[in-house]
């Protein structure tokens, strides 16, 4: 059975070794038709503690890691805006 792959952006990264990725999909209202936005949040296993908060990546459906985490992170596909500001001299 393939496993599945999914793109979110990765709103935490605050605990060890653990990424929080937030996942967006678009689904059609069964009544009224309106395309509205649902989200889910997933824990991925990040190894190397690589990736940041704001980065998109893609996530991997493995095998359980711990109670919650059943996901590992495969790769970057975007990374996240880092913002510039200017220092009074």
């Amino acid at each position: 059975m393939p496993k599945r792959i999914l793109v979110g952006t990765i709103v935490s990264d605050k605990t060890d070794k653990t990424v929080t990725v937030l996942v967006e999909r678009k689904v059609k209202h069964p009544l009224y038709g309106k395309i509205i936005r649902r989200s889910k949040k997933y824990h991925a296993h990040d190894e190397d503690n690589s990736f940041k908060s704001g980065d998109r990546v893609r996530i991997e459906e493995t095998r359980p890691f711990s109670k919650t985490k059943s996901w590992k992170v495969l790769d970057r596909v975007l990374a996240g805006k880092t913002t510039a500001f200017e220092a009074d001299v």
